[in-house]
Formats: structure tokens, sequence, C-alpha cells
């Protein structure tokens, strides 16, 4: 039963995730003066930049899914002592 939850809060971390480096895109080019030229040999690299932010989040992601795997198996064992603890409690 908790596992459709599981995937949608993951759906939504990722959702929320990308809506954030979107911002942040527009806000770090919205911050550049329109006059100003930086050469080329001192602009940092965009698509480095970009891949180790995506790389990051894919890593906060697999963290948070690995975290909420984890949560639902616990509580999964628990029902199931659960179940069973109440199932030889009613035989004896």
């Amino acid at each position: 039963m908790a596992l459709p939850s599981v995937w949608s809060a993951v759906r939504v971390a990722i959702l929320s995730l990308s809506v954030v480096g979107l911002l942040g895109v527009r806000l770090v080019g919205a911050g550049q003066d329109s006059g100003s030229v930086i050469p080329a040999e001192s602009r940092p690299c965009v698509d480095c930049h970009a891949f180790e932010f995506m790389q990051r989040a894919l890593q906060d992601l697999k963290k948070t899914a690995y975290n909420l795997d984890t949560r639902t198996e616990t509580l999964l064992l628990r029902a199931e002592k659960r179940g069973l603890c109440d199932c030889f409690h009613a035989i004896h």
C-alpha cells in the first residue's frame, strides 16, 4: 500500500529539482550585464557545471529513494510482525 506514495514522492522530488534548476539557470543569466563581454577562455564550462549539478541532484534522489525504500521495508516488516503476533496470540 505504501509503494505508490513512495513513487509519487520521488516524482515530486524530481519535478521540484527540475524547476529549481531551471529557475537557477534563469537567475544566473539575468544577473549578467548585457554590455560586458567575458572572453571565452575565462568563462566556465556551462555544460560541465550543468552536468555536476545534475549529478549531485541524481545522487540526492538516489539517497532519498533508498531512504524511502528502507523506511517502507521497515514499516512492512513491522506490519507483518504485528500480524504474526496477533495470529499467534489468537491461537494460544
